[in-house]
């Protein structure tokens, strides 16, 4: 009888690794929240190497945006929000934010987790903590802003896919994106600037 000898991080018999450690995930991100759950934590409760978490997932922020099936990531949303000209990244914020929201593909998973945010403690929590800690205080802290300014810049774009997407009011709803660009990007580029 032979045995198969099996590199590091892999227990024998799994298919479908890389999906076990997103279950994994979602379960120790919504008993521990977003900044009390670890990359060690998850792999213990997927039962399988850290090193093969971090193969799949670079850091706890792509897993977690993984997990949550959300359509970006605080790695490719930084670089984007950061890269340009600081007068433009008001219009660069709501374009991004309106052009991710536009197909229902990666529109769904977002509204999602704001309802789950809406209505779950629990949800909100982990929203709340990632929202803040993975991706409003880092661009904050590197543009040299108020923690407070990012907060209501947030707040105002979710009130505008909120009304948008979830509680659907005209002509918001139906407005085109680049009139809402014009619209919005001036009052977002104030709490930058401002």
């Amino acid at each position: 009888m032979s045995t198969v000898k099996r590199g590091p991080g892999r227990r024998p018999g799994s298919a479908d690794t890389r999906g076990e450690i997103l279950a994994a995930a979602r379960r120790v991100f919504s008993e521990k929240g977003f900044d009390k759950a670890t990359v060690r934590g998850i792999a213990r409760e997927a039962k399988v190497d850290p090193a093969l978490v971090h193969h799949y997932f670079a850091t706890k922020e792509g897993m977690f945006a993984a997990a949550m099936q959300l359509p970006i990531t605080p790695g490719d949303v930084i670089p984007l929000l950061l890269d340009g000209p600081r007068e433009e990244i008001g219009e660069r914020l709501v374009r991004m934010i309106l052009t991710v929201t536009a197909s229902p593909e990666t529109r769904e998973p977002m509204i999602a987790l704001i309802r789950s945010a809406l209505t779950n403690e629990q949800a909100a929590a982990m929203f709340r903590e990632f929202i803040s800690n993975a991706l409003l205080f880092q661009v904050a802290d590197r543009l040299g802003v108020p923690h407070l300014r990012i907060e209501a810049a947030f707040g105002q774009m979710y009130g505008v896919i909120m009304g948008r997407y979830v509680i659907k009011l005209e002509p918001l709803a139906s407005a085109g994106t680049e009139e809402l660009v014009e619209l919005l990007a001036p009052t977002i580029q104030r709490y930058f600037t401002g």
